[in-house]
């Protein structure tokens, strides 16, 4: 299987014109961190591609890594093919949420190696460590992963390097294998005496930090793929943000603090309709129709539901023992309406579970 990936790639502009021998996958992990300084210690230069979705990504610690590990390091979002990865369905399975690991990893390589004439690299580097992870990191999963993402005669992994076969860099010279790692299994125990060797004084904690590995954040997810006509990546940013409630195909998101309201409000689509208090403190809260209730009698009825439910989450409005005003706004345009804050409400908001993604994760497994 060979795998096409289309991604965007915001690099800033110093960045344009630099020439680097390799590419390196950089979650910002201590096995990213250590297989990106063994292979720049060889005088090779090197740049991190972080990679970036609604999943996983912290560009907001770019600048705090170039400064503290004297790395370079750009952020590349792969968010669209990430999802249309999830929406067709993990060549290799899911883990014990929804997270296509092996599927991933070769995602992000494959991507890494249509980056290399951009930067006149010659091979990639990858932080892997053979028998770490249950999933991903088996050797026959390692084996997958190259072979699968296209990358067999460019890809090293540094870390293990001494317990995988030699690739091309280490035959040709170009990278002193003598001076590589041999990890293998769950400790971390040479991997920490590589940092103390390198100064490396602020450890990085261990994990990618990936929403899909945790069953409250893949709970939020699953509905999306279940109701939503062709989901985009900007569909789970809104699924990560606020309390998250389903009324069949509808989905209402509602603001928990004035730094959610902030972050819902950059999240408005031209088609969602917005419900905010007129007069009185409140959450915010974005209501996306399914399509097939826009423009009919069902979406007033929907919007006043909506309204109703999320008017319950204001202590004043709860307190004001009567109908409030609500400003629903929707294209631009905004109107007042007239609802009794309330949590039981005939659309029957509830909030996604667990076991509700796990049914849906069942329906997609592939038949034996």
């Amino acid at each position: 299987m060979r795998v096409a990936v289309r991604a965007r790639s915001r690099y800033p502009a110093w960045i344009m014109n630099e020439r680097y021998d390799a590419l390196s996958l950089f979650s910002g992990g201590l096995d990213s961190l250590l297989a990106h300084k063994l292979i720049q210690r060889q005088g090779l230069r090197v740049l991190g591609l972080h990679f970036v979705s609604p999943f996983f990504g912290k560009p907001h610690l770019l600048d705090h890594w170039r400064a503290t590990y004297g790395v370079d390091v750009v952020p590349v979002d792969v968010g669209e093919a990430y999802v249309r990865m999830l929406e067709r369905g993990p060549a290799h399975g899911l883990g014990s949420a929804l997270n296509p690991c092996v599927d991933c990893k070769i995602l992000m390589l494959a991507h890494a190696k249509t980056l290399l004439a951009q930067h006149g690299a010659r091979f990639l580097v990858s932080g892997e460590v053979v028998g770490q992870r249950p999933m991903s990191q088996r050797r026959d999963a390692l084996n997958a992963i190259r072979r699968d993402a296209d990358v067999k005669n460019l890809l090293l992994r540094p870390l293990s390097a001494l317990v995988l076969e030699p690739t091309p860099m280490e035959e040709s010279g170009l990278v002193d294998r003598s001076r590589l790692l041999n990890a293998a299994g769950r400790g971390r125990a040479k991997q920490l005496a590589l940092a103390a060797e390198m100064g490396i004084t602020e450890i990085p904690t261990p994990g990618g930090g990936c929403r899909l590995t945790e069953k409250e954040p893949s709970a939020r997810y699953a509905p999306i793929f279940r109701h939503r006509p062709s989901p985009s990546a900007h569909d789970f940013l809104l699924a990560n943000t606020g309390r998250q409630f389903w009324s069949g195909p509808h989905w209402l998101a509602v603001g928990r603090d004035q730094a959610d309201n902030e972050r819902l409000a950059a999240l408005v689509r031209e088609d969602d309709i917005v419900l905010d208090l007129s007069e009185l403190p409140s959450p915010l809260a974005v209501l996306r129709l399914h399509p097939d209730a826009r423009g009919t009698v069902q979406e007033d009825a929907l919007v006043a539901d909506a309204a109703a439910f999320a008017a319950s989450y204001s202590p004043k409005a709860r307190r004001a023992g009567g109908p409030v005003r609500v400003d629903v706004t929707r294209g631009g345009q905004t109107r007042v309406i007239e609802v009794s804050p309330s949590r039981n409400t005939p659309a029957n908001w509830r909030e996604p579970t667990w076991a509700e993604a796990e049914a849906w994760k069942k329906e997609r497994a592939p038949v034996a």
